[in-house]
């Protein structure tokens, strides 16, 4: 299991009580005004975790990202993910969501793909603690778009390392 941590306990416990997160109950977002929300994450990548980029498990953990728009076209250059930790990854392409279209984005390299709806890190160390983290959705302007915390124990009630937010 991978725990990292780059915060340090107070620093932990500012960000708990600024979000106001109740103890071990993870914060739901709030209705954020984003046509993009997080729909789903995949926090432990099934079998044994290995960040090699060859031959590493990093693209089989991935965050989902739907427009929940019915109308509106959204292109996800300058959106910026990151967790609790810091660790964050902005969106430097473009790649764009019709309505009710969702992409994935990976941990690994790959390429990029609108048809494929998928998108990479480049990177092959994972982002989402396994036992539990906080996701951050932000928009170009460094609005927040969506935010969800969860605990595996709380969440994932399957325990298949999944987690779903807006359905």
């Amino acid at each position: 299991m991978r725990i990292r941590r780059t915060v340090t306990a107070a620093a932990t416990t500012a960000a708990v009580a600024a979000l106001g997160l109740a103890g071990a109950v993870p914060a739901q977002a709030a209705e954020y005004s984003s046509a993009l929300k997080i729909k789903g994450v995949q926090y432990d990548a099934p079998g044994r975790d290995s960040n090699k980029c060859s031959g590493g498990n990093t693209k089989n953990e991935y965050l989902t990202i739907k427009n929940y728009s019915k109308t509106a076209t959204v292109n996800l250059k300058g959106y910026k993910v990151k967790d609790a930790a810091g660790n964050s990854f902005t969106f430097t392409k473009n790649h764009t969501l019709q309505p009710g279209d969702q992409v994935s984005l990976r941990g690994g390299r790959g390429t990029d793909s609108d048809a494929g709806n998928v998108a990479y890190r480049q990177n092959c160390n994972f982002i989402w603690n396994n036992d539990k983290d906080t996701i951050y959705f932000y928009k170009p302007g460094g609005a927040r778009a969506d935010v969800h915390s969860y605990t595996k124990k709380a969440n994932d009630k399957d325990g298949n390392g999944y987690i779903t937010y807006h359905g």
